[in-house]
């Protein structure tokens, strides 16, 4: 069996088209950020403000590590879940690593009045986005099996276009090799 891992920007679509991914392919679908609500029963933003950024994101590694042990499953990752190096080890070494590439601008617009992203409760998202797309963009680039282009598509056309990326990484029998260089 499979573990798929989407990873990308907040805004991405990692959520909606991992969901509709595992629909589709009959497996099990986690978001991240939602798993660590359910299991705090509190909102990220609260986890944020209670336990800063540190304390979220070892809550985030401790989830990452425990769900990358199963199969049957597609994970979809916070935005910053590439920032730790272990992660990016897990992701790459346990599952095929998916990353939902979208321009800064769509990004902009998908999140601009959605008050539960902490990292964009500042004087500038805008800036916030661009800034944190430059700095993560190498580390999804580098984590990932699979890179996947997208914005202004419905989920079906991504899922099409990650469903023959994957065909083309087992195709390889070792998906650690399909990365695109």
């Amino acid at each position: 069996m499979v573990l798929v891992i989407l990873v990308g920007m907040m805004g991405a679509g990692k959520t909606t088209v991992g969901r509709e991914y595992a629909r589709r392919h009959h497996l099990r679908f986690v978001d991240c950020d939602h798993e660590i609500e359910a299991r705090t029963g509190v909102k990220v933003p609260t986890i944020f403000e209670i336990e800063g950024e540190a304390g979220f994101r070892r809550r985030e590694s401790q989830l990452i590590d425990e769900l990358t042990q199963e199969s049957g499953l597609v994970l979809a990752t916070g935005g910053g879940a590439v920032l730790n190096p272990d992660n990016r080890a897990v992701m790459s070494e346990r599952g095929i690593v998916v990353y939902l590439n979208v321009p800064t601008q769509i990004l902009w617009e998908r999140t601009r009045n959605d008050r539960n992203r902490p990292l964009l409760q500042v004087a500038n998202p805008r800036e916030r986005i661009e800034t944190l797309y430059r700095e993560r963009d190498p580390l999804y680039r580098a984590v990932a099996h699979v890179i996947v282009d997208g914005g202004r598509g419905n989920p079906g056309g991504m899922i099409r276009l990650i469903d023959k990326a994957i065909e083309n990484c087992k195709k390889t029998n070792a998906h650690t090799e399909c990365r695109p260089r």
